[in-house]
This record gives structure tokens, sequence and C-alpha cells, in this order.
């Protein structure tokens, strides 16, 4: 194709199944905080009026699941009817029980075959990196997540009191035949809004938002932008769909750019490598790309329970790259930790940080506790290849 075009999506803090997200990670946080050894796996599913917490958690100590769900409710903006859900009147069910003994035979390094803290599960994970951004993400997803986070703030400050937490954005992009962004070829926004406004006040208020967010020589007079389409958007959150932990992975990653492994992330402390592992597969290709060895990268990692090496390495770039593929696969393991308890230390995973991960991506991201975003193994990199 000389020409093709590629659409990604974000929701916003407020969207049921980022607030699952959120209750989880919140969970799992507090967890942490007690014990930074916690085994956490928790589920959440909220809908109309009810929470729901299911999942297994081993720690020292104890915490309190109903404040910490209502605390985190109301910071997301849900903290009155008025908007559909309210963190102080919503019934909350809890049904939490230990991890299970032959799960944590295979972790617990004092009781697993190999003496060393070992895989909490099976699985492939993977982790992309482009230098389509400064961020070294696909333009799309950025581009989503810029606006979802400018929404957010025209609400919070106050700049447009209209908007409630819930709402969606697609991005979709033309792109040439090696994968360089041309141009922003349509925009769905649609947010949630208070009763009685008008949809013209809210139409212009966020076209406005929307070119203000988006560079300007992306937006030319072809560009399409709609604006809740349906017309009305007052319904939204747990109100209006039942939300569940997980349910928005590709949002998460890459906006569908590159493949997904499958596990989700949030309520799950990092021994289970569906997070650990993405984060670290995400900090491989962010590193190669960085230092310039390819345009673009997806790395695959693969797992077994209770082994504490990875099964498998894949690298894939695209026909970018300067060098084989092979040659990186067998430079990887030499750069980057790849057991459990190695990708936990230099990552710094058993800190309380999961929250913010849960709402506006996992990837991309500048604050302090993104570590997996670092770029300083590049000169290693580059000093490991040599020697091949």
């Amino acid at each position: 194709m000389s020409h093709f075009l590629f659409t990604s999506e974000s929701v916003s803090i407020g969207h049921p199944d980022k607030v699952a997200d959120q209750i989880s990670d919140a969970i799992l946080d507090a967890c942490l905080s007690k014990d930074s050894t916690a085994r956490v796996a928790c589920e959440t599913l909220v809908t109309r009026g009810l929470v729901v917490l299911a999942g297994e958690i081993t720690m020292k100590g104890t915490i309190e699941y109903p404040t910490i769900v209502r605390k985190t409710i109301a910071e997301i903006g849900y903290n009155t009817s008025e908007v559909g859900f309210d963190a102080e009147s919503c019934g909350i069910v809890v049904s939490i029980h230990e991890q299970s003994p032959d799960i944590a035979l295979g972790i617990d390094s004092e009781r697993n075959i190999y003496h060393e803290l070992g895989a909490g599960d099976q699985g492939i994970m993977f982790g992309y990196a482009c230098d389509e951004t400064p961020e070294l993400m696909p333009m799309p997803i950025m581009l989503a997540h810029q606006l979802i986070r400018q929404l957010r703030l025209e609400r919070i400050e106050g700049r447009a009191s209209f908007l409630r937490p819930d709402a969606k954005v697609q991005v979709t992009l033309e792109y040439d035949s090696v994968y360089r962004p041309l141009r922003v070829h349509t925009v769905v926004l649609s947010t949630q809004h208070e009763e009685g406004v008008s949809q013209e006040q809210i139409k212009n208020e966020m076209t406005r938002l929307v070119q203000d967010v988006i560079p300007e020589a992306l937006i030319d007079s072809k560009t399409v932008i709609y604006i809740n389409p349906t017309g009305r958007f007052v319904v939204g959150g747990p109100s209006g769909d039942t939300g569940l932990t997980g349910r928005k992975i590709i949002v998460d990653t890459y906006g569908g750019m590159a493949r997904h492994g499958g596990g989700a992330f949030s309520g799950k402390d990092p021994t289970k490598v569906d997070r650990s592992a993405a984060y670290a597969a995400r900090y491989i290709a962010k590193n190669i790309v960085a230092a310039k060895l390819a345009r673009r990268c997806e790395v695959q990692l693969s797992y077994a329970i209770g082994i504490p090496y990875p099964i498998s390495i894949a690298v894939n770039t695209f026909g970018t790259s300067r060098m084989s593929e092979e040659v990186l696969t067998q430079v990887i393991p030499h750069v980057f930790p790849l057991s459990p308890r190695a990708m936990i230390e230099e990552l710094q995973l058993n800190r309380p940080i999961y929250q913010h991960t849960a709402y506006e991506g996992h990837f991309g991201r500048h604050e302090a506790q993104f570590s997996w975003e670092k770029t300083d193994r590049t000169a290693a990199l580059l000093d490991a290849i040599k020697k091949f």
C-alpha cells in the first residue's frame, strides 16, 4: 500500500472499565504499601450502584477494601448521584481469598525446585516501540491519550464545567508506505456531559480542544471531527455500562499497532509476568529504537509458571533494523535482566505505583514511576552488539 489508515482509541479515567482497573490497582497499591512481597490478583466489576471485588490476595497485614474503593471512585469524579454514580452510597461486595498454594509453590524461591522466584504464570508478552513520536510510541494512541488527558484537565480545572468523567476518543491517521504519519484523517470524541447543555456548545468546545491538542501540521481541510455523534451522552460511567478489570488492554498498550499477549495488567502484583514482563518487553523495545538500531521494534517474551527465566525471546523489526533480528535476540539477555526477580528489582516494581498506570496508558509516560520508559541501556546494547 502506498498510503493507509490506522485508528487507535483511548478512554477516560471515568470509563467503567477504567474505573474497574483503577480500583484493582488501588487495592494492589494498598497491599504493596503494607507488604512489598504481597501476592495480589484483584478483579473488579462495577455497575449501576454496585462494586464487586473478587480475587486472591496473600499479604502481611490487612487493608480496608471498602475505604479504598470509595476513595478511588471519589477521586475519579463519581462523588454525587447527579453524575450517575456515588462513591459514598454505592454497594460494595468483597470476595477475596488467599493465593492458591499450588501457584505459590512455583513462585516462592524457598519452595520451588530452582530456589529462585519463578514466574507467576505461563504466558506470552509483547513490547513495542517506534520512532513516530518523542515517546517512541505509535502516534494514533499517543494523540488519543493526549486528547483524553486534556478532557480530564478541562473538567477538573473548570474550563468546561459541563463535562463528566466518562469519555472515549478515536484518532485515525494516514500513513505512507514506510509507516510515516502524514495527517490526521478523523477524530471521534464522545464525552459524557451534564443535562441541559446544548449540542452546539459541546461541539464548539470540543472541536476547539481537538484543534488545541493535535499539531496544526497534522490537520488539514479534509480532516473530519465527530463530536458526540449520537447527539447525547448524559448517562455514563458504571450507570451506563458495566465495567470489568482488564477489558481495555489495547488502550493500555499500543492502540493495536503491536500484538498483545492477552493478559491484562491491572490488579496483578509484579510476580505476574503478564505485567512485569510486558513492562520489560517495552523497556527492551524502546532502548532498541532509542539506540537507532531499528525504526520499529516488537519484542515477544514467553514464560512458564515457576520457571525463573524466559522460555523464548523473539524480535521483529519489520525490515527497519540495521542488523539481523537474530543478533538482537541473542544480545537482549546479555543486556536486560529477564528473570522475574531481576525485572522487579531493575524496574522497581514492588512499589505502590500502579493506580496511576490504570488510566491514560501504561506506556509513553514521563512520570517518574514509569521506570520501564527509561532509555538507559542504549550504550550497553551497542557495546554488546560489537561482540556478535
